[in-house]
């Protein structure tokens, strides 16, 4: 069906049987490649370590992972790792398209990106949109921070996100929520994993502390990055009330001061704070760790402590590494409830203080250092509760997760003519209906010229005695076609409302190439005398409106047509001129289009692609012009080498990328495009006998059935219906008219073209008076 984003409708990759037989998950493959994007060490952030974590847990399942690591680079001479795959310029809109052709040859079985607004280029980080438009594999998105209240730049990134992924990660129930009520997320697409933690025994005083000195002291810590977003000032301020208790008290400040923070004012921030703790007298109660700690050193750090502080002044934090890393570690906490505290403390697993509240950490702080059994038993309530993170636990859930996403197998091809009760269910008095909501026609949207000359082309295509069971239903449709000529304008409409009226004095010069497509097949194919001499004569009378065409297909539709009533009607000028005017236009457009790695008629591809070739093809073959035949054949052949994925099955040009210079986006993917395919690959295949062109035309039928990006079939032969599409998300559920009929018409064109099923009996005729040569026989006769 036409694209049409207002009766959009989604299932996700593992939806269930929503079109009776059309969109079931097929049986799993074992394709385990995966693209992982985001920080990665050696950087010094949360989001490197969380990544690296990532990646060597996945690695470390036997679950057979490959794990392809592209690593956001903010310093062209950032060190690497041995485990990165791709780096990615965080500022070059080149380098993340680099990484998405990359990723694409590389077929993975999902992309998993973590994402974090500061890491990408951009307003809001949208630089990483040129990366995600681009790639064809199912993404998974894990969203280290959701905002409650984004700015517009953010909301549109975060929207972009939520419609592209298969799959949202999040850490924290209020991110779901967020997520779902903010941004209008599926819930079934959101899924919640905690923040993975390292998985050790418990332990009271772990030697490091008689190394350093400070085995008796009462320990306070706090991790991370350094930054005001810490709120480190309020717990200094609680020092000399603690103080005054327990003089011994040793609060250690872990962490290296934020590369963003240092770089714009160096040590300012931290000096501030020296600064505070000399004059609250408190100074030789802190000690400094300013450097980033590897994740072995964080973990001995953090069990050095007996409470760990996580004063954090933005109650919106949806999560923190170290504050899960304390809790996984059987750490006593005492923290502002923020989102991931509120939620990680519950059940008295941490103690909560209000924001910026200096006299209630230390209230905290007093208690639990003057009870040690209570404070023994919080931490080994936080132990506990930390082995539902550890990350063998994590990476459990997301190995599931992946294996949810992995291709599946396509199911066998098909064979079986569809069901017309698809046709019908769609069609009434007036004609077949543009739009489907679900399964169900929309009235909508009335009916166009373009689905109701498809219809007739299809009825055509039936054979005599198909034909005979549904001749009213071709005659509709004909009458429709008929009933849209505008001899004022000299053109055909093309919309109609449901309410009968036309909604345009005249359509699209592609929508009246359509139209003459179908009048010059209903000649050339028609089993019903009548009928055929009915487009014969109606083609006759329209033909000349081609001479105006500057479409380059609305002149391909054109020269198809002119090409089908040839068959019969050999010495028709007009049609013969059609086509000698349309092939000399194709032919210089093609010359004067391509270029190097751009062997094409125009800058971009848009829909129908495969009708420019194939037009080109058959204009060489009617005129006994080989120049034109070669460059049809060329055409088409670089256009099927574009169409294949790196996983070898049919990737279409996706809608989202029409018209777009030089290169092609991967969604949404159409079943014009495959019929299409199929169509100019069985006349490439006549004119060759060349297997491969039967190679690629079966490749394309087989993405009805489910060979796709998405590894979901569209198309059922028992009903007849087609989905209107597949999408970064799946299917979209719509059954369109342009959708089921391209369906039928591309099991026509397999069937007449390569299966050489029925060929004799489509070839004859229901009226025996009508004494003209058959369908099959040779263009150049």
């Amino acid at each position: 069906m036409k694209y049409d984003p207002e009766v959009l409708s989604l299932s996700d990759v593992s939806g269930g049987d929503l079109l009776h037989g059309i969109s079931a998950k097929l049986p799993p493959q074992a394709r385990k490649r995966i693209a992982l994007i985001g920080c990665f060490r050696p950087r010094q952030c949360g989001i490197a370590t969380f990544t690296a974590d990532v990646h060597d847990h996945l690695m470390a399942t036997g679950a057979g992972l490959a794990v392809d690591v592209y690593a956001m680079r903010s310093l062209h001479a950032q060190a690497s790792d041995a485990a990165i795959t791709c780096s990615i310029d965080d500022d070059s809109p080149a380098s993340y398209r680099a990484a998405a052709t990359a990723i694409n040859r590389s077929a993975p079985a999902a992309v998993w990106l973590q994402h974090e607004f500061g890491i990408f280029g951009g307003p809001a980080g949208d630089l990483i949109l040129e990366l995600v438009d681009r790639i064809a594999a199912p993404l998974i998105v894990t969203l280290h921070t959701v905002l409650a209240e984004p700015s517009d730049a953010q909301r549109r990134v975060i929207g972009r996100l939520v419609a592209r992924a298969s799959r949202l990660v999040v850490m924290s129930d209020f991110g779901r929520r967020t997520l779902v009520d903010v941004y209008g997320a599926e819930p079934a697409s959101v899924v919640l994993i905690e923040h993975g933690t390292p998985d050790r025994p418990f332990t009271v005083s772990p030697p490091l502390r008689a190394a350093l000195g400070i085995a008796e002291r009462p320990v306070l810590s706090t991790f991370g990055l350094l930054g005001p977003g810490k709120g480190l000032e309020t717990a200094i301020r609680a020092l000399p009330v603690i103080a005054a208790q327990y003089p011994g008290i040793l609060y250690r400040i872990v962490g290296a001061t934020h590369p963003n923070l240092l770089a714009s004012e160096g040590e300012a921030y931290r000096e501030s704070l020296k600064t505070l703790a000399e004059s609250l007298g408190v100074k030789d109660n802190i000690a400094w760790e300013n450097r980033f700690l590897e994740t072995g050193e964080l973990l001995d750090q953090i069990e050095l402590c007996d409470i760990y502080l996580a004063p954090y002044p933005n109650l919106a934090q949806i999560t923190s590494g170290t504050l899960a890393y304390a809790v996984a570690l059987g750490r006593a906490v005492v923290s502002t409830p923020f989102v991931h505290a509120r939620e990680l403390l519950a059940d008295d697993v941490g103690i909560l203080v209000p924001q910026g509240d200096s006299d209630a950490i230390a209230e905290a702080v007093l208690l639990l250092l003057s009870a040690p059994e209570e404070r023994r038993a919080l931490q080994h309530r936080a132990y506990r509760r930390g082995r539902r993170t550890a990350w063998p636990e994590i990476a459990r859930q997301y190995t599931a997760l992946l294996g949810q996403l992995t291709p599946a197998a396509a199911i066998k091809e098909e064979r079986a003519p569809p069901s017309l009760g698809a046709i019908r269910a769609m069609s009434d008095g007036v004609g077949i209906l543009q739009h489907g909501l679900g399964i169900v026609p929309d009235r909508a949207h009335g009916y166009c010229i373009d689905d109701n000359a498809r219809a007739l082309m299809l009825l055509n295509s039936l054979g005599p005695k198909a034909f005979a069971k549904n001749e009213a239903l071709a005659m509709r449709y004909a009458s429709f076609v008929q009933h849209a000529w505008n001899p004022a304008n000299g053109r055909f409409r093309n919309f109609m409302g449901y309410d009968r009226q036309w909604l345009e004095a005249e359509g699209s010069e592609d929508s009246n190439g359509r139209a003459l497509w179908a009048l010059g097949h209903c000649a050339g194919r028609g089993p019903l005398s009548g009928l055929a001499d009915w487009g014969l004569e109606w083609f006759g009378r329209t033909a000349a409106m081609a001479q105006d065409f500057r479409s380059p297909r609305a002149i391909a539709f054109a020269m198809l047509g002119a090409d089908e009533l040839l068959q019969r009607h050999p010495a028709h000028a007009d049609a013969r001129a059609l086509i000698e005017r349309g092939g000399a236009f194709l032919h210089t457009l093609w010359q004067s289009s391509r270029r190097p790695g751009w062997d094409w008629f125009e800058a971009g591809l848009a829909y129908d692609n495969a009708r420019l070739a194939e037009a080109l093809m058959r204009a060489g073959l009617r005129l006994r012009s080989l120049p034109l035949e070669e460059a049809g054949l060329a055409a088409l052949d670089w256009l099927c080498d574009r169409q294949t994925g790196a996983g070898g099955w049919f990737r279409p040009a996706g809608s989202e990328g029409f018209g777009l210079a030089g290169e092609t986006l991967p969604f949404d993917q159409q079943p014009l495009e495959a019929w299409a395919t199929i169509a100019a690959c069985g006349e490439a295949f006549a004119s060759t006998g060349l297997p491969r062109w039967s190679a690629r035309a079966d490749m394309a039928w087989r993405w009805f059935h489910g060979d796709n990006d998405r590894s979901l079939a569209l198309a059922s032969a028992a009903t007849g219906r087609c989905c209107d599409g597949l999408t970064p998300r799946g299917v979209n559920t719509n059954v369109g008219a342009e959708s089921v009929l391209a369906f039928h018409l591309a099991y026509h064109a397999m069937d007449d073209l390569f299966w050489q099923a029925g060929i004799n009996e489509k070839a004859g005729l229901i009226d025996a008076d009508l004494q003209t040569r058959p369908v099959a026989a040779a263009h150049t006769q």
